[in-house]
């Protein structure tokens, strides 16, 4: 018999779509294809008992490994529609699902725009689509306004908004990346055009600011994966800072197929570089383009799919036909603005009309206008097997018809001026970054060689406690990190209480040292007793050593939290043991409660923003940001038994979860 597949060997080449260059064969091996079916049915809960109702082509991967890969290994039926069947009668999607009871359905933005404008009100009487739990929309740019006009339209056929998922995925990462959490729905975050579009940033636009700019979430990562946004010197960008996406995880591809080079190019260390623009909000993924197809203009950054989707809304003009490129201008060095519409006008006047309307969209979004608007025949504009715009082939089709616009020497200066101021905030805003990171590390070593010493040789724990808590706030003070506190009235007074935190970074515990007024005693991991400095003022601090792997050894430990709690101490415990550079509240270990439930000391919850932005692990390159400490309200045992410790974890575990703005990574569910 011939020997089986190894997990490493290649399970098939799945080549890119070649959007924005020539096609690239990933080299999918079985383990990645497997982990990444697995994830995804994690993330969507698919079942036996789900319905898989699909119309995508079988050479496409989300057809492929999505609809027909993931339906076998998971026993989920498979309903398969003909795509031209789709393209003909996109009501037949929504028919199938209807006489199927679908539960589960994917498709790019564009089906679901087809079937808010492309769909009679005559073809859905009858149609119920309350069957229909997860609509996952993916593969191209996801458009808040797709998304609410299908809700709206289809809600009165019992389409539950909720089940509207947006996604994001690629080739590399065999095909799914992130994912909407089950039963939220959309989540659409609205940010200020200007900062976002010259810095980068996306700070969050006010209710009244109607020019803001909006990005679809595309959820989290998938479990085991995860995701990081990278800056123009290399670094991990802070939260809400715009970058290029990189991942990790075990869907990973293995490269590209007989390509060394592009191999080279798209990993880095154990991290992939996806080709895409984003930033994060907490654990969202906001996908804001491709590198490759960002626009500069008079310095400002553009992104085509946003003047895609706009002039796409003109009337006269088919929504969906759009591409804006930019082609160099050898004259000046910088980029020309194209953008090429499809039109069944043909009057003269009404195609200089469109041309005009085209321009003011331009120069709304960016300033100045388009430097030519080619109006073109329908089925010109040049898509891939899954509805994306290639807009490198079409920058290829426009130039092959050479220029068609001259500027004048005024207006390009004008430009070129603008380009250099912006280009000089950039470069400050980036040494400004440098310069925070520098003073951080230079007022840490600064108070770590005054300190330490002190500390090391203070008697007491009491004294080591006051001497490091205004350490800490000189070390906040001269770092330039303002930290909120709240709550602090919610610590009881003159009775001992197990204080627990979220852990996100190395500052938790200079942000606890420097809020908190009385002396505690920190739990800290029994690895730390490896390092003799840190032993020394740990244990003139107090702190009470803890053993996180041996399970034996951590009963024991809970009862030594106990004693000391019973005689007096009050406590700092991280239950979840650790910190991860991913964002999320991960699973709380019994030992804090236990100690709490046998001393009969409340447990007081204490949220911690803005640390793990701060300084992520894996990082050493600190962001400046908000960060903030909130102490809750005090929980009573009421027992002393393990009942007693079990419900104390879960009330204190959602109390944090409630503030800390990240999402829930309890494994256990």
């Amino acid at each position: 018999l011939a020997p089986g597949p190894r997990p490493d060997d290649i399970a098939f080449l799945q080549y890119t779509s070649g959007s924005t260059g020539s096609p690239k064969g990933v080299i999918l091996t079985h383990r990645s294809v497997l982990a990444n079916i697995r994830a995804m049915g994690r993330a969507t809960g698919v079942s036996s008992r789900d319905v898989f109702v699909s119309w995508l082509p079988l050479y496409h991967d989300m057809g492929l490994i999505g609809a027909w890969l993931g339906a076998l290994y998971f026993g989920a039926t498979l309903i398969l529609l003909s795509p031209l069947a789709f393209l003909a009668r996109p009501h037949r999607w929504l028919r199938a699902i209807h006489r199927h009871r679908g539960t589960i359905s994917a498709a790019p933005n564009f089906a679901y725009e087809l079937c808010v404008a492309g769909v009679d009100a005559r073809r859905l009487e009858g149609l119920d689509l309350s069957s229909w739990r997860l609509a996952i929309c993916a593969a191209e740019p996801v458009s808040p306004s797709t998304l609410a006009g299908f809700r709206d339209k289809f809600a009165a056929f019992g389409l539950r908004p909720q089940a509207l998922s947006p996604t994001f995925g690629l080739a590399e990462s065999t095909v799914g990346l992130a994912f909407t959490p089950l039963g939220r729905g959309p989540l659409i975050d609205r940010v200020r055009r200007g900062p976002f579009a010259e810095l980068g940033r996306a700070i969050p636009a006010g209710e009244d600011e109607a020019d803001a700019l909006q990005f679809v979430s595309c959820g989290r990562a998938l479990p085991g994966h995860d995701l990081r946004i990278v800056d123009e010197s290399g670094f991990e960008a802070g939260e809400r800072q715009e970058g290029r996406l990189w991942f990790k995880g075990p869907s990973a591809c293995a490269g590209y197929f007989r390509n060394p080079e592009a191999t080279r190019e798209l990993f880095h260390g154990d991290w992939l570089d996806t080709g895409d623009l984003a930033y994060l909000a907490g654990a969202e993924l906001f996908v804001t383009g491709r590198v490759k197809e960002m626009l500069i203009r008079g310095g400002r950054h553009a992104y085509p799919y946003e003047i895609e989707e706009a002039v796409g809304a003109l009337p006269g003009v088919r929504k969906g036909g759009v591409a804006a490129f930019g082609c160099r201008d050898p004259r000046t060095g910088g980029e020309r603005l194209v953008v090429m519409a499809e039109t069944r006008a043909s009057d003269p006047a009404e195609r200089d009309r469109l041309r005009r309307r085209v321009n003011e969209l331009a120069a709304e979004l960016l300033g100045m206008p388009a430097d030519d608007v080619m109006l073109v025949e329908p089925h010109t504009v040049l898509k891939t097997s899954s509805g994306k715009i290639r807009r490198a082939a079409c920058r290829e089709l426009y130039e092959a018809g050479g220029p068609r616009a001259e500027r004048s020497w005024r207006r390009r200066a004008r430009r070129r001026l603008a380009s250099l101021a912006l280009r000089g905030r950039r470069e400050g805003a980036r040494a400004g970054a440098f310069l925070f990171a520098a003073r951080v590390w230079a007022s840490c070593a600064l108070v770590a060689a005054l300190g330490w010493p002190a500390a090391a040789l203070l008697p007491r724990p009491s004294a080591c406690w006051a001497f490091s808590r205004a350490a800490a706030r000189l070390l906040l003070r001269l770092a330039g990190l303002p930290l909120n506190v709240r709550g602090l009235e919610n610590i009881p007074e003159g009775r001992p209480c197990v204080l627990v935190a979220n852990h996100t970074s190395y500052a938790d515990s200079v942000l606890l040292l420097s809020a908190l007024r009385r002396p505690f005693r920190f739990a800290a991991k029994a690895e730390l007793r490896s390092s003799l400095p840190i032993r020394v003022y740990l244990r003139n601090l107090g702190a009470v050593f803890v053993e996180r792997f041996d399970a034996r050894r951590g009963v024991a430990d809970a009862e030594a939290l106990a004693e000391a709690a019973r005689a007096g101490s009050s406590l700092i415990v991280y239950p979840e043991g650790t910190f991860v550079r991913e964002a999320g509240l991960r699973p709380f270990r019994m030992g804090a409660f236990l100690a709490a439930a046998r001393a009969g000391a409340p447990v007081v919850p204490v949220v911690i923003r803005g640390a793990r932005s701060l300084l992520r692990a894996g990082s050493w390159f600190p962001r400046r940001g908000p960060v903030s400490v909130v102490v809750g309200p005090p929980l009573e045992p009421g027992g002393r038994d393990w009942a007693a410790a079990v419900r104390l974890r879960d009330a204190a575990r959602a109390e944090i979860l409630r503030g800390c703005g990240e999402p829930d990574r309890d494994s256990r569910d």
